[in-house]
């Protein structure tokens, strides 16, 4: 009895502790996916490119339900230069990214984002994504990249 009640502040501190952690993964993956849209929304500059790429792990797999599939951090920045860089930019759709804990291995990180012309600054493209991160030696990168369910934003009240 005496060891039980030894172990009672232990275990009614381990779902705030648990808590504690979800809440700084979540911190942590929203300031990665903050980082990697941001070089990402300037990548027609070179040096922010590079950057961009940096945060992608050489063998990543990008799944893109229109675009089609890129095996390699090569092949993925090779689509974004030709695509995206200088065409649109991408905003995280506000309150909808959800970060799920893999453990020893890193976190599942969902949401949905909005795409904006460039030239016209209208934000009509939307869709959902999943990005699965790796946390080695210290160093968080993007190992699988799915971008699905592409489609117009509505007029008003899109997510």
């Amino acid at each position: 009895m005496k060891t039980t009640l030894r172990l009672l502040p232990l275990l009614l501190l381990s779902p705030t502790a648990t808590a504690l952690a979800a809440d700084d993964l979540t911190t942590t993956v929203a300031a990665l996916d903050q980082a990697v849209f941001d070089s990402f929304n300037h990548c027609q500059d070179p040096a922010q490119l590079e950057k961009h790429a940096s945060y992608f792990d050489p063998a990543v797999e990008f799944y893109h339900d229109t675009g089609g599939v890129t095996w390699s951090r090569e092949a993925m920045l090779e689509n974004t230069r030709k695509h995206a860089c200088g065409h649109y930019t991408r905003e995280l759709v506000e309150g909808s990214l959800q970060v799920f804990p893999i453990k020893d291995f890193g976190a599942i990180a969902q949401g949905s984002h909005r795409f904006c012309d460039t030239a016209s600054g209208k934000c009509e493209g939307l869709a959902d994504f999943t990005m699965l991160w790796h946390l080695h030696d210290g160093q968080w990168t993007l190992t699988r990249v799915l971008s699905y369910g592409h489609r117009a934003a509505a007029a008003a009240g899109h997510p």
